[in-house]
């Protein structure tokens, strides 16, 4: 059920701007994604669930589509960062189980922010969200791509620029598998016994064409 506002809350939203108020509409429609499904996800339905009027949402967002496309942005990052957090820095020298520990880091996250990896690993046939889904995913694998790569130099990787991006598939597919066991899964996994499962099958994997 949708929580109602106080009209002093209501009042006082509504004087917000439209730069203060972004942030609380991403938030809105992401508890709505997460509640009833992205196809809730309504000017009408964010607007209720902040207790503002429509206008007040539209001053921030000009439909429906760019309020998807940020939201899918702003949750790609934070997943980045927890992807990122993985990897080990370049002088360590228990790489293996800093595999570990940055899977049990992101698995941690997954299961404190379920809503958000959601919506990223979302199969939506909606044409708009399906876009926005494939652009975060494209992001993702540039951007482990560009950090595991002096990674796979320092372990000598044979023919790096072949072998290179079937390796980052590799990682990112692993890391999407972990966290969708989480999702669907949460009794029959904890984020530690995961982690150690896979965190030293992605460090071996990885590690497979090193010279």
């Amino acid at each position: 059920m949708t929580p109602r506002s106080t009209p002093q809350e209501r009042q006082r939203a509504e004087h917000l701007g439209p730069e203060r108020r972004r942030p609380q509409v991403l938030d809105a429609a992401l508890e709505l994604a997460a509640a009833e499904g992205v196809s809730a996800v309504t000017m009408g339905a964010i607007s209720a669930r902040m207790g503002v009027s429509r206008p007040v949402v539209y001053d921030c967002y000009s439909g429906r589509g760019d309020v998807l496309r940020a939201l899918l942005d702003r949750e790609t990052d934070v997943a980045l960062n927890a992807l990122l957090s993985i990897l080990p820095p370049l002088k360590t020298t228990s790489v293996e189980q800093m595999f570990v520990d940055g899977f049990r880091s992101l698995l941690d996250d997954v299961k404190r922010r379920p809503a958000s990896w959601r919506i990223i690993f979302a199969n939506d046939p909606e044409p708009l969200l399906a876009e926005a889904i494939s652009h975060g995913r494209r992001r993702i694998r540039q951007q482990v791509a560009s950090v595991m790569w002096p990674l796979f130099e320092r372990w000598q990787v044979d023919d790096i620029d072949h072998v290179g991006p079937v390796l980052t598939e590799i990682f990112v597919g692993m890391c999407e598998t972990a966290a969708r066991m989480i999702l669907e899964q949460p009794d029959a996994w904890s984020p530690d016994a995961l982690a150690d499962i896979v965190g030293r099958a992605a460090y071996r994997a990885l590690r497979a064409r090193a010279g």
